[in-house]
């Protein structure tokens, strides 16, 4: 590293045309740089400069060996500069993980506007609904639910989704309208994680709380996989609504105990570690901030 620093300020004494103009440039003594320059030669064990009281100029060696130094200050000044476009605006490679059942509409709005607006940018998706290792698989951002107990990751907590007891009219049909929360422990339940069990909370009218152990007839851990047991009237699950509002609009699912309510879901936009965001990751995690702030 030492001699690289030394290539460098070779190069500059030599652009400069003397040492005294260099030692000006660099923030450094005359004495400092001629130090250095002679180290630089001892170490190559090759005279670079010819030094007189007037100017200084190149040996042969010196010439050939100019160059090379040059190009290794273009290429420090080159990196630099690309360090500061990735520092100041959002260009390169954007790389974002998120849960398989999050809409891409969703994404899309929130980051169509973006790529835009900067054609140096682009971007690269991976929908995962297990945990993914973000360093090891280069991921700049994550939107991840529910709680963030890796403590190193940088998790930001953005907004809570509402989860909902849904089933298809078809299943409703089957076996007939729930009007308790202890009903639930009948129905055919569709798990999103592939657990035998799980546990439901459900809160209700006057601060009432019901604690329920439900049983999986069938077990996912991809929450579109689940939906689709749902829809085709397999039994009853649990569902984000921002996911699921049109199917529900549309009357393809209903909403189970409407009074009683599930615990909500947390989301959080993850980075593997906070310091020195590049500018593509400071715009993207504000961008996608907004649009799971009006989702919800």
């Amino acid at each position: 590293m030492e001699q690289l620093k030394r290539m460098a300020l070779f190069a500059t004494v030599v652009d400069k045309g003397s040492m005294v103009a260099a030692a000006e440039a660099l923030g450094m003594t005359a004495s400092a740089v001629s130090q250095q320059i002679r180290r630089l030669e001892e170490s190559t064990q090759v005279s670079l400069l010819h030094r007189t009281t007037r100017k200084l100029t190149l040996t042969e060696a010196g010439a050939v060996f100019y160059r090379s130094c040059a190009q290794v200050l273009e290429l420090a000044q080159q990196a630099e500069q690309r360090l500061a476009e990735l520092r100041d605006a959002p260009v390169g490679e954007l790389r974002i993980a998120a849960p398989v059942g999050l809409p891409g509409k969703m994404i899309s709005e929130a980051l169509a506007p973006l790529l835009l607006a900067h054609p140096g940018l682009s971007l690269r998706l991976f929908f995962h609904d297990e945990v993914i290792d973000l360093v090891e698989q280069r991921i700049d951002l994550a939107i991840r639910v529910g709680r963030q107990d890796d403590s190193s990751l940088v998790a930001r907590y953005v907004t809570d989704w509402r989860m909902l007891l849904c089933v298809a009219p078809s299943y409703l049909a089957r076996c007939g309208w729930v009007e308790t929360p202890r009903q639930l422990l009948e129905l055919d339940w569709i798990g999103l994680n592939t657990d035998r069990f799980q546990h439901l909370l459900l809160r209700g009218p006057g601060g009432a709380e019901e604690h329920l152990r439900l049983e999986s007839r069938i077990g996912c851990n991809n929450i579109l996989a689940g939906r689709q047991f749902t829809l085709a009237g397999m039994g009853a699950s649990l569902q984000p609504e921002p996911e699921i509002r049109d199917l529900l609009a549309r009357g393809e699912l209903l909403v189970l105990l409407p009074d009683w309510q599930p615990e909500t879901i947390g989301l959080y936009l993850v980075t593997p570690r906070r310091d020195a965001q590049p500018a593509k990751v400071r715009y993207a995690i504000e961008a996608l901030r907004q649009t799971l702030l009006a989702a919800r």
